[in-house]
């Protein structure tokens, strides 16, 4: 087993993984810039180490990275998600410089990290795919093309990368033609791949992932599916597990097709293998993520299975201890992502300082964050602040548990989703199981309430002011 992982992450992320390695008595060495020097994640791990320039920066920055990690003796490295954890180059180097990467090889990297690879990949696995094109397309004429082959509406989608960045659905040719150069800019701005491709866009489906495990000794397991389809701007706001919607033999199928993936680019630790489900019970391969996800934590609550300390293990070349047969899915889970965002506002990103913070508890009840009171929201990463995940034992207890979670949190001195979410927990579709990747567009009413103001909220904005005026 490793002596000392260094975590080329931050935030909440960087804490899960603090946790796991602690459960395996294994050192930790965090990266931040100045910006996040405050960070609790800074402070829990056992050794933390200034990075830069600027705030981003230095978490791009493989090489610093490698060479940290060299200097104070860590024998791998814990990319997380977002930052390097999908960058091939980065992975190649931990490679060649005698340092583990916790996750997959490069090679797998690479090939998953194309869409249009992946899709190839997929097809001749004999997984379906949606419609599209087999390779990038290089001009507006090939693109209006193979729209007029396949019907609007489509899908101009980045070949790299993901989070709803580079991605454009268009119903007309002239919605095409414009919006093709700007899909290219902003993926080529966010991956530096500017490279993007087309396909039919399927209206209204669920959005199912399935969570992989594979070891270098050529088992693959799946650990059951997360319904993701509700969503903003196609990025991910609550993840449930099990789907409701999945029969048995529905997920049967679906579990196999994820493996048939998983085993042809030879996956080994965890990944994620994401589908499209029409309203027929069709489903079609999306894409592979080729490293842990946001939202593994509601799989890790219906399985009781810690995928970050199977990361670890199956990292340092341990055989999975679990066969599929032992993998069950128990009760229901939810994940809500605590954002600093502005609902109403077209989820508008907030920074600010906390004033208070009181997290919710109970049975069932599960926190990943790394806010407290007094700590400042820098306005240059994401928006995530917290993960509150909740378990019961059927869907209507888990609801019911969740939303009595969000109304004991306490987070002030910023907006946040936190009310947005308690809106959906007591709406009647969503208590019935009833969305699909279109429904917050389809449920205005959600975006209807009252932010709640302590007084001791007042008294900071007063003094504040009284403040800022007295410095004129």
């Amino acid at each position: 087993m490793f002596r000392k992982i260094l975590i080329a992450n931050r935030g909440e992320i960087a804490m899960r993984i603090i946790r796991g390695c602690r459960e395996l008595n294994i050192a930790t060495a965090a990266i931040y810039s100045e910006a996040d020097s405050s960070g609790i994640y800074v402070k829990k791990a056992d050794e933390s180490y200034l990075v830069g320039p600027g705030p981003v920066k230095g978490f791009l920055d493989g090489k610093q990275i490698v060479e940290i990690a060299k200097r104070i003796g860590a024998d791998a490295i814990h990319p997380g998600y977002g930052f390097l954890s999908e960058n091939t180059k980065f992975a190649r180097l931990c490679q060649t410089s005698g340092i583990t990467f916790i996750g997959p090889s490069p090679e797998t990297i690479d090939l998953m990290g194309s869409k249009v690879k992946a899709r190839q990949i997929a097809q001749q696995a004999g997984v379906p795919i949606v419609p599209g094109t087999e390779g990038g397309v290089t001009s507006v004429d090939d693109a209006l093309a193979f729209a007029h082959q396949i019907n609007y509406p489509v899908m101009i989608k980045a070949s790299a990368g993901g989070g709803g960045r580079g991605l454009r659905v268009v119903r007309s040719d002239q919605e095409l033609r414009e919006n093709i150069d700007v899909a290219s800019r902003e993926a080529q701005a966010a991956f530096g791949d500017g490279s993007i491709f087309i396909e039919k866009y399927i209206e209204r489906p669920h959005h199912i992932e399935f969570q992989i495990l594979g070891d270098k000794h050529g088992n693959i397991i799946h650990l059951g599916e997360r319904d993701c389809s509700i969503q903003r701007r196609h990025q991910k706001l609550i993840e449930i597990a099990p789907s409701l919607i999945l029969t048995p033999k529905l997920r049967a199928q679906m579990g196999e097709a994820a493996i048939a993936i998983a085993k042809a680019v030879h996956y080994d630790n965890a990944g994620t293998v994401e589908f499209l489900l029409d309203h027929e019970g069709h489903f079609y391969f999306m894409e592979m993520n080729p490293r842990l996800q946001v939202e593994h934590t509601v799989t890790e609550q219906i399985t009781a299975i810690d995928i970050v300390r199977n990361q670890i293990s199956i990292a340092a070349g341990k055989p999975l201890e679990i066969r599929q047969k032992d993998v069950t899915l128990q009760g229901h889970a939810i994940q809500c992502r605590i954002n600093a965002e502005d609902p109403r506002n077209n989820f508008m990103p907030c920074t600010g300082t906390i004033t208070a913070y009181l997290s919710p508890g109970g049975i069932g009840v599960r926190i990943d964050g790394a806010v407290y009171r007094d700590y400042t929201i820098p306005p240059y990463y994401d928006a995530l602040l917290a993960k509150l995940t909740v378990r019961g034992r059927t869907w209507e207890e888990t609801v019911s548990r969740m939303r009595r979670s969000l109304e004991e949190y306490v987070l002030r001195g910023v907006k946040t989703t936190i009310p947005f979410m308690k809106n959906v927990m007591m709406e009647q579709d969503f208590q019935a199981g009833r969305f699909d990747t279109s429904y917050l567009e389809t449920h205005p009413d959600l975006y209807q309430y009252e932010e709640s103001e302590e007084p001791e909220d007042l008294v900071l904005a007063i003094s504040a002011a009284i403040a800022a005026y007295e410095g004129l």
